[in-house]
């Protein structure tokens, strides 16, 4: 790899993550049409998406200290005068 600044700058430039996020979306879009149009795309079935749900719920509670943070937004949320 060159450690020219202009190569540096030039490939910061390049690629879909420099992109504007509106040319991001229409591409991403374009590939999931294509993927669903063709077969490939995966489709959860309700169970599926249960197990899914049931693990990310596992994991973000198996962290005591961030379940406790949230509990205590909650709280604080709950004892706010109430937005007119």
């Amino acid at each position: 790899m060159s450690n020219n600044p202009n190569t540096q700058q030039r490939s910061a430039n390049r690629g879909f993550a420099a992109m504007d996020d509106e040319k991001q979306r229409e591409i991403a879009r374009k590939g999931g049409q294509a993927a669903h149009d063709s077969g490939n795309a995966h489709e959860f079935t309700p169970e599926e998406a249960r197990k899914a749900g049931r693990k990310g719920g596992e994991a973000v509670s198996a962290n005591r200290q961030h379940m406790a943070e949230i509990g205590r937004k909650g709280g604080e949320a709950r004892h706010q005068p109430s937005q007119p």
